[in-house]
């Protein structure tokens, strides 16, 4: 089968031909159809993070496909099935796995990561893991809820907690910000999206932000959020993962809001610990998606409560994935999501 392979930082993925996996009793083999091209792809490639399989690995964490082989123990799943392949599987039996908090599994496994992930023809997953693609949900598409989509629901719903009625603070429009706004508008949150790149903000508005805000173009954005919303948001949400954007969301809340930070950052983040301890505010980290919310998302896709196929704004195949890496690279604000697609 053929892959990008990853060798290690600073270097272009390599389109090769490698062996196609071979199954597990309790795994099914998966012929990709799509796989979301995500920023964490960077941070391997670009930053040096270190992936904890040590390369050459495949990357590429968001995958949808088509089951063409399940092992003698899968009762799940069967050939031709479609399915979504979330970016981490889970072990289920550790302390996090047990008590709910499967997305920090002591023992996580991510695809891109730990083991080879999507940027092929072919991967392999624990069945247990799976997720039946409904036919209403575009096949390729369908790859961003992986991630994309997942992530920001998880932010949303279960770290922030946005109410009906609560004003929510997006920093950041890119590929996981947008879906953060067009989540916490379906679940009833008044938005209001910042980010430097108008094209951005066009899509914020398009998939349900109340207002957005270019902080270029305004001279202090927290006293400018708070006369919005008559004192200051309930909650703030970062999906950038800069300190500078962390504190600046932070500066936009009100008395008792919560700010929760999607983005990732390796460097601290200096917050006023008196205005934490005296207003009651609260600073929350979220990570990736608990198994049990992805029947959520997926079904928000296929009623169309939130959108799918408008985020994928580029389709590239896997000969020209460098190119879909670079124009991530670019930060062009017409573009929100690409996919890595199969013939």
């Amino acid at each position: 089968m053929r892959a990008a392979v990853f060798y290690g930082p600073s270097q272009p993925l390599k389109v090769e031909e490698i062996e196609k996996p071979k199954i597990k009793d309790n795994e099914i083999l998966v012929k990709v159809a799509g796989c979301g091209v995500c920023h964490t792809d960077l941070h391997y490639i670009d930053h040096g993070v270190p992936t904890f399989k040590k390369p050459p690995i495949i990357l590429g964490h968001e995958p949808s496909g088509i089951v063409t082989e399940t092992g003698k123990n899968v009762k799940n799943f069967k050939e031709g099935d479609r399915v979504l392949l979330p970016a981490v599987l889970t072990c289920g039996i550790c302390e996090f796995c047990r008590t709910g908090r499967e997305n920090i599994c002591q023992n996580m496994m991510m695809f891109g990561n730990h083991i080879d992930g999507a940027y092929a023809e072919y991967v392999v997953a624990p069945a247990k893991d799976a997720f039946h693609l409904p036919e209403e949900i575009p096949l390729e598409e369908g790859s961003i809820i992986a991630d994309a989509i997942s992530t920001p629901f998880h932010a949303v719903k279960n770290r922030a907690e946005v109410k009906p009625g609560d004003t929510v603070v997006v920093y950041g429009c890119g590929g996981v910000g947008i879906n953060v706004v067009q989540i916490a508008n379906a679940v009833g949150g008044s938005v209001i999206a910042v980010d430097i790149q108008d094209g951005k903000l066009e899509w914020a508005k398009k998939l349900g932000a109340s207002y957005v805000i270019n902080p270029d173009k305004e001279e202090n954005i927290g006293k400018k959020i708070k006369k919005l919303t008559g004192g200051g948001a309930d909650i703030a949400i970062e999906a950038i993962g800069k300190p500078e954007t962390i504190q600046a969301a932070f500066s936009t809340l009100r008395k008792g809001g919560r700010l929760v930070i999607v983005g990732y950052s390796a460097k601290d983040v200096l917050l006023s610990a008196p205005k934490i301890m005296f207003f009651e505010m609260e600073v929350v980290g979220s990570l990736g998606c608990r198994p049990v919310d992805y029947p959520k998302c997926i079904e928000l896709a296929r009623t169309g409560k939130i959108k799918i196929k408008e985020l994928v704004t580029n389709k590239f195949p896997l000969d020209k994935i460098n190119d879909a890496l670079d124009l991530l690279r670019s930060k062009d604000e017409h573009s929100l999501r690409s996919i890595i697609v199969f013939d």
